[in-house]
């Protein structure tokens, strides 16, 4: 990751001179609802002629309290804060979620931001926020004690599709089941990973069908299948390509992790080892089975690149 797109934490972060806005929350997968408070915030900046910044947190704090179940990120650190900068931050604060910062008592959370951010001027959060030891703050409290602080609170309305509430855990829940059409929509982007080409076996090329592998290691993960996707270097073009996301039952003997492999459509170079690639997952084709014989999963794949043309040409 670029010095560029390196967050700071809150022990040592540099504010940008003026009025600070700053959008707080974990905001795993920066999703419409979580954008809605983002834009609230990179909106009053723009217009008062302040600085637009981001609180946000890691690990997720259910690490701490729940150990054996942690909630499963969409997003590592990394990638949020690349997006959150090249959706307009001027400032990615990424806070270490630990005991000690757990204990900070609700009604000095504010306290403890001014005085690290001493040119803080208001902090958007969504309607459900809650902080503090105990998660005993909300967004009442957070009110009560900006008049304290002099910092303006602005607490944004949950956006909702279909009649739900747009989150994270829901996202989950779609990708989980194969749904990536219905999770992008609920992003608010195509959903994509990124990752470099790394080595492999080259049995996509034994079968008639080479594969870049891409490394790239998931918390939350979509489900195992074939997937229509496109697939681009930094600086290339992008190329259409029919993605495998998962465990490669016919040809592994013994359970193996997950590997993203995508076979490229169409003619021109491939990346080559070690290039950095972003893979937007565009549409589910089916499941991953394991078949018979090899030129069974040949005959299968042929079929798939068909299908993913199809669709292509609809989009």
């Amino acid at each position: 990751m670029s010095a560029q797109h390196r967050a700071a934490s809150l022990a040592n972060v540099r504010p940008p001179p003026g009025p600070l806005h700053l959008a707080i929350g974990m905001f795993d997968g920066v999703h419409l609802g979580h954008q809605a408070v983002i834009e609230a915030a990179l909106h009053s900046a723009r217009q008062g002629g302040g600085a637009a910044a981001v609180l946000t947190f890691h690990p997720h704090p259910s690490r701490l309290f729940r150990p054996a179940e942690p909630t499963l990120l969409l997003m590592p650190p990394e990638q949020k804060t690349h997006f959150l900068r090249e959706f307009g931050m001027d400032l990615v604060v990424t806070q270490p979620f630990t005991r000690a910062f757990a204990r900070l008592r609700a009604e000095h959370f504010l306290a403890y931001l001014k005085k690290r951010l001493p040119n803080l001027a208001a902090v958007y959060v969504g309607e459900n926020f809650r902080f503090g030891h105990g998660r005993a703050g909300d967004v009442a409290l957070l009110v009560r004690s900006g008049r304290e602080q002099g910092i303006a609170v602005v607490s944004v309305a949950r956006l909702r599709h279909n009649g739900r509430p747009v989150s994270s855990t829901r996202i989950r829940e779609l990708l989980a089941r194969g749904d990536i059409a219905a999770a992008s929509r609920l992003l608010g982007y195509t959903y994509y990973c990124e990752g470099a080409v790394q080595p492999g076996r080259q049995q996509g090329r034994a079968l008639g069908f080479p594969t870049l592998n891409v490394a790239w290691e998931p918390e939350a993960r979509p489900a195992y299948g074939v997937y229509a996707v496109r697939l681009r270097t930094t600086a290339g073009r992008w190329r259409r390509g029919v993605a495998n996301y998962g465990v490669r039952p016919t040809v592994e003997k013994r359970p193996a992790r997950p590997l993203l492999e995508t076979h490229l459509l169409g003619r021109g170079p491939a990346p080559g080892p070690r290039a950095r690639v972003r893979v937007e997952w565009l549409e589910f084709l089916r499941p991953e089975k394991k078949f018979a014989t090899l030129e069974a999963l040949r005959r299968q794949i042929a079929r798939d690149c068909v299908a993913a043309e199809k669709l292509f040409k609809k989009i």
